[in-house]
């Protein structure tokens, strides 16, 4: 019995990705498709390998990380230290999206004090914290 296989406009089809993203991840060494001709054949291990590939970039591994932890399922015999190492890079990732998510609240806090000086000072009125020093200069001080 064949394996199944595919090309490259299959995969770019079923994944809703370029064929140039595919050939970018074979060229970063997480897919390996055979040659016949000047075409790609890809066997039903390339696809999964894409599909981790894809749902480890939805996670925003690197694709370092991506490769490493691809790389560990292919060689494991005990799949644990492969799950051990997806912990440490999901809990790298929580940590890095949770800055990312203070910093940003920090700056639509920030946005939302001009926002209201800017309104301030449209209404006629001088932002609380700075009418000694003028309207103008507040905003340029914030």
């Amino acid at each position: 019995m064949s394996e199944t296989t595919y090309t490259i406009t299959e995969l770019a089809r079923e994944f809703g990705v370029t064929t140039r993203a595919i050939r970018f991840y074979e060229d970063h060494g997480l897919l390996a498709p055979r040659r016949m001709g000047r075409n790609r054949v890809y066997a039903n291990r390339d696809r999964i390998r894409l599909k981790l590939t894809l749902r480890g970039k939805r996670l925003g591994l690197s694709l370092s990380e991506i490769r490493e932890l691809i790389d560990m399922y292919d060689a494991a015999t005990d799949e644990k230290a492969q799950l051990h190492r997806f912990l440490e890079v999901l809990d790298k990732r929580r940590t890095s999206l949770e800055q990312q998510r203070e910093d940003i609240e920090a700056v639509l806090a920030e946005i939302a004090e001009l926002e209201r000086q800017c309104r301030d000072i449209l209404a006629g009125r001088q932002p609380a914290e700075k009418k000694s020093a003028g309207a103008h200069k507040s905003l340029a001080k914030a």
